[in-house]
């Protein structure tokens, strides 16, 4: 080839090069590769993402950090979310905005597939993360629950959402991240992207009932008025229990809610028993179970949930305990539970702190002593009131099948724990132990309250 053709030759590819970057700054295209953008090379630069790729590719990226704890790359890329490329600040937050809620709503929605309940959500991400995490998580709850008829919503996850005040609480135009106006929005997207994490990480639970858009029942199911009054004078006994100055009064109360709720259970034993057709079956329920103290306070529910022929299954690294018997028996031992709670938590402050002889503090060791000694007395206490509302059942004219019908009845939740939780594994609760912190929980059940049952089940 001639030295005219080479020239001709290269003039014609430096003028190809000249269109092709004129037409690349024209459409926005750029063949410098920019943090986070991909390119496709095929003689051409290729168009920079939109601002739906990119932000999806930042979500992602963030994701990918906080999953290894790489704090320092994450900030990097919070930057990036912050700031809007040129020419896209009107759509750029919307855009993080609706894929980040899309993104943490459809996590949600996984865990009621992995057995997760409302209350169990929030209640986790509290302890970990956090409390800001949890109120976001609040939100994103209610937005994917309201995307199911109510219908098809069973009335425990309705009576957990109202609890919780879950509510639709934003402009009809936005998402649930915008339900705190007062929260700055880097705040809130570095929470959101927190709590995304933090609901990867939540392992599978046993799921106790139908999940939102597969419940299937007419209007709400009524309780039988008469299950209703009695937890409405159990609730009236409580609270004098709850409220009075004297440990005497408060045994008095406490131990006449118990036996009314132990002759209830009879009555109800039995009616279960003459129409077998029409009698409910065990149910399950989780009860949150809170820092500090949360052995001895396990102990206690055991031991209310044991003497209201319950089970219990400690799920200590969740924070929660499953209670698994029939739907009374189950108000029964929440009722109690608090109240006996409430009442244990005011006389341990009471006592006040304690040092060993040396001025160190064994403050924490009294207490958990106090809480160890008062759950097991009460847990006698229970008993022997159950005890003695069955021999007097029993004495009635006609109430001779009355204990096999009880230890059936008993079976049933045995059999509905073993199916739940097929792998249990029986653990002894230890803990310090403090003698007079011991004694004197034991004194304060004794003037309040009631026995620690079988070795605890840990699932």
């Amino acid at each position: 080839m001639g030295r005219a053709n080479q020239e001709r030759r290269r003039a014609k590819a430096k003028a190809r090069r000249q269109a092709s970057s004129s037409a690349a700054r024209a459409t926005g295209r750029d063949s410098t590769r920019q943090p986070g953008c991909s390119y496709v090379a095929a003689g051409f630069a290729a168009r920079p993402p939109d601002a739906t790729e990119l932000v999806r590719q930042h979500l992602i990226q963030a994701l990918g950090y906080l999953a290894v704890d790489d704090h320092r790359h994450l900030d990097v890329v919070l930057g990036r979310l912050l700031q809007a490329p040129a020419g896209q600040d009107g759509v750029w937050r919307r855009v993080i905005e609706r894929d980040l809620a899309r993104l943490v709503t459809g996590m949600v929605t996984e865990l009621w597939q992995t057995g997760w309940e409302p209350a169990d959500v929030v209640r986790a991400v509290g302890r970990s993360p956090g409390r800001d995490h949890a109120d976001l998580a609040r939100d994103a709850i209610a937005a994917e629950i309201s995307s199911y008829a109510p219908m098809t919503v069973a009335p425990r996850w309705l009576d957990q959402l109202a609890e919780l005040e879950a509510t639709i609480r934003w402009p009809r135009e936005r998402t649930w991240l915008a339900a705190d106006q007062d929260r700055p929005w880097p705040r809130t997207l570095r929470l959101a992207l927190e709590l995304a994490d933090a609901l990867a990480r939540l392992p599978h639970l046993e799921r106790l009932g139908p999940i939102p858009g597969a419940a299937t029942h007419a209007p709400r199911p009524e309780r039988p008025d008469v299950d209703e009054r009695v937890l409405a004078r159990v609730r009236a006994l409580l609270a004098k229990a709850e409220s009075t100055p004297y440990p005497a009064e408060a045994e008095t109360f406490t131990a006449g809610a118990q036996a009314l709720m132990a002759r209830h259970r009879i009555d109800q034993a039995l009616l279960d028993a003459s129409r077998p057709h029409r009698a409910s079956g065990p149910e399950a329920r989780r009860i949150g179970i809170d820092n500090p103290y949360e052995a001895p306070k396990t102990i206690l529910l055991d031991a209310v949930a044991s003497a209201n022929q319950c089970r219990a299954v400690w799920s200590k690294h969740l924070g929660f305990c499953t209670v698994i018997g029939h739907a009374t028996d189950l108000d029964a031992v929440e009722l109690l539970f608090t109240s006996l709670l409430v009442q244990a938590t005011g006389e341990m402050t009471r006592q006040g702190s304690r040092k060993d002889p040396y001025g160190r503090s064994r403050t924490r060791a009294f207490r958990q002593s106090f809480l160890v000694s008062y759950a097991r007395r009460i847990g006698e206490r229970l008993d022997e009131t159950t005890q003695e509302q069955t021999r007097q059942a029993a004495a009635e004219t006609r109430r001779a099948e009355l204990l096999p019908v009880l230890a059936s009845r008993r079976q049933v939740v045995d059999d509905a724990t073993d199916t739940l939780f097929p792998h249990l594994v029986q653990r002894s609760i230890t803990s310090s132990h403090d003698r007079e912190g011991w004694i004197r929980g034991r004194v304060a059940a004794d003037l309040a309250d009631l026995r620690a049952a079988q070795p605890l089940t840990v699932g």
